[in-house]
């Protein structure tokens, strides 16, 4: 599984997640840091990369347009620190992974994980 972490987000995610098995990279390694989210979004869909953000954009877009990816992984605690969610967040990865692989957001605070199936919308 390929993970993209997106700029609000340390670089230190992306040993975090590589060291846990991952293919993960953080976005100032890949492209423009005033790349704008839909450009981000464009290069982990063309790339069969997931993203990892605390932006709510992300969601917001894929809510609008309907789109099946990328799939988003958002975290939703109030400390964005490895050492405070970083399990939560792999947990959250394992047990939501083939809903990741099909296309879903996954919101993941230090206490639970909510799942959604992209396109939003869809009965």
């Amino acid at each position: 599984m390929n993970i993209l972490i997106d700029m609000n987000l340390s670089p230190a995610w992306a040993d975090f997640l590589t060291g846990a098995g991952f293919t993960a990279v953080h976005w100032s390694n890949e492209g423009a840091p005033d790349a704008s989210d839909r450009e981000i979004m464009a290069w982990a869909s063309e790339n069969s990369f997931i993203i990892l953000t605390a932006e709510l954009d992300f969601s917001a877009i894929l809510a609008a347009t309907q789109r099946r990816s990328p799939s988003v992984i958002l975290l939703r605690s109030g400390s964005l620190a490895l050492e405070t969610v970083g399990s939560a967040v792999l947990d959250a990865i394992r047990q939501a992974r083939e809903e990741l692989v099909g296309g879903a957001i996954v919101s993941v605070d230090v206490e639970k994980a909510r799942i959604r199936v992209l396109p939003l919308g869809n009965p």
